[in-house]
C-alpha cells in the first residue's frame, strides 16, 4: 500500500464518516468520529499513519495510554471494537493489508477488556412506587410516563421510543400491536421486527400523551418536538434524552428512590422483572431485541439462590 492516500487511516476513517452520514447512519458516524478523536489524542501523527503501522505494538500502546488516562475496560473496548471494524472493512476493500492485522488469532483480545457493569434496575417496591406516584409537576409527570412506556413496551430504548410513529401501530389477529425494528440493528441481516401487544397500560399512556402533549407529525411520543432530519434530528434526540433523564433523576430523589433513574434503567428493570417471574432467558433476549444471550446476560443479575436451589434438586 505504501504511503498512498488510499492507505491512510485518517482519510479512510473520514470517508467512512461521510458515507455513514450520507446514508443517515448518524449514530455510527458519531462513534467513528469519537474513535478518531481518541486516536488523535494519543497519536499526533495519526493523519500520516497508514494501516500497516497499526500493528499489535501500536494497539497495545493505544490501549495502555487510554488505561493510564483512567479509561475503564469497557470504554477501551468501545474504541478498539470500532477501530477493528474499520480495519476489517479496509482489508475487504483492499485499502489495508491483513499481514499486520493486530486483532484475531494471536492478536489483541478485545474481549478481555470487558468488565461486569453494575446492574441498574428498580427493586419491585420502587417500581410499584413509581407506577403509583403521578406527579403534579407536568414535566416530571411526562418523564415518569415515558419511563413507564419503555418498561411496558419490553424495555424499549429511548431512541426507538423517539422514532415511533402511527405507522408502527398495526392491528393483528390478536389485537393492536406496536411493530418496529430497533434503530440500532434495523439494517442488519435477517432482523425481525419486535411486536408488542398494546395492553391497557400502554393504551392509557398513549391516550395521555395524545391529550396532554403537543403532537409533532406522526410521532406517538412527545420526544421529537421538531421536524428535523439527519444530523439535526440525531442531536435533537440526544438533547431530549439528557433533559428527560435529568427530570427522572429529580423525580427519583423526590420519591426517595436510591437508584439514579434513567430511561435505560427501565430496560434493565423490565428484564429483571421477567427473570424474577421465571421467564426463560431466550424469551427475555427476544423481548430486548438481542441477537445473542451473551448481550442479554449483561442486563440480568445472577439467578437468585432460590432459583439455583430448584436447579440443584433436579440433578
Amino acid at each position: 500500500l505504501g504511503m498512498s492516500r488510499q492507505g491512510k487511516v485518517y482519510d479512510y476513517f473520514m470517508r467512512q464518516v461521510e458515507n455513514l452520514k450520507a446514508t443517515k447512519h448518524i449514530g455510527n458516524a458519531k462513534v467513528y468520529e469519537r474513535t478518531l478523536r481518541m486516536l488523535a489524542k494519543y497519536d499526533p501523527k495519526i493523519k500520516e499513519r497508514v494501516f500497516s503501522e497499526l500493528d499489535i505494538k501500536y494497539i497495545n500502546r493505544f490501549n495502555l495510554e487510554m488505561e493510564k488516562d483512567g479509561c475503564c475496560g469497557n470504554t477501551r473496548k468501545y474504541y478498539l471494537k470500532t477501530l477493528r471494524a474499520v480495519m476489517n472493512r479496509a482489508i475487504k476493500e483492499h485499502e489495508a493489508s491483513s499481514k499486520t492485522y493486530p486483532f484475531g488469532k494471536n492478536g489483541f483480545e478485545i474481549g478481555c477488556l470487558e468488565e461486569e457493569t453494575e446492574k441498574r434496575y428498580l427493586q419491585p417496591k420502587d417500581l410499584e412506587l413509581l407506577k403509583n406516584s403521578p406527579q403534579t409537576n407536568f414535566v416530571l409527570e411526562r418523564a415518569r410516563r415515558i419511563y413507564l412506556f419503555s418498561y411496558y413496551c419490553l424495555g424499549m430504548s429511548f431512541v426507538d421510543m423517539a422514532n415511533l410513529t402511527t405507522d408502527n401501530l398495526e392491528v393483528l389477529a390478536t389485537g393492536t400491536h406496536i411493530v418496529y425494528k430497533r434503530q440500532k440493528t434495523k439494517n442488519a441481516k435477517n432482523v425481525k421486527p419486535i411486536k408488542i401487544f398494546v395492553i391497557p397500560a400502554i393504551e392509557e399512556l398513549l391516550e395521555w400523551f395524545k391529550a396532554n402533549t403537543p403532537q409533532t407529525g406522526k410521532y406517538l411520543l412527545p420526544i421529537i418536538t421538531k421536524e428535523y432530519d439527519g444530523e439535526q434530528l440525531y442531536e435533537h434526540v440526544r438533547c431530549r434524552y439528557k433533559r428527560i433523564n435529568a427530570n427522572l433523576k429529580k423525580m427519583g430523589k423526590t420519591l426517595g428512590i436510591s437508584l439514579n433513574l434513567t430511561t435505560y434503567t427501565a430496560r434493565h428493570t423490565m428484564a429483571m422483572t421477567l427473570q424474577g417471574n421465571d421467564i426463560p432467558r431466550e424469551i427475555i433476549s427476544q423481548a430486548l431485541g438481542h441477537s445473542n444471550l451473551t448481550t442479554t446476560a449483561t442486563y440480568l443479575a445472577s439467578f437468585s439462590t432460590s432459583v439455583l436451589d430448584k436447579v440443584v434438586k433436579i440433578l
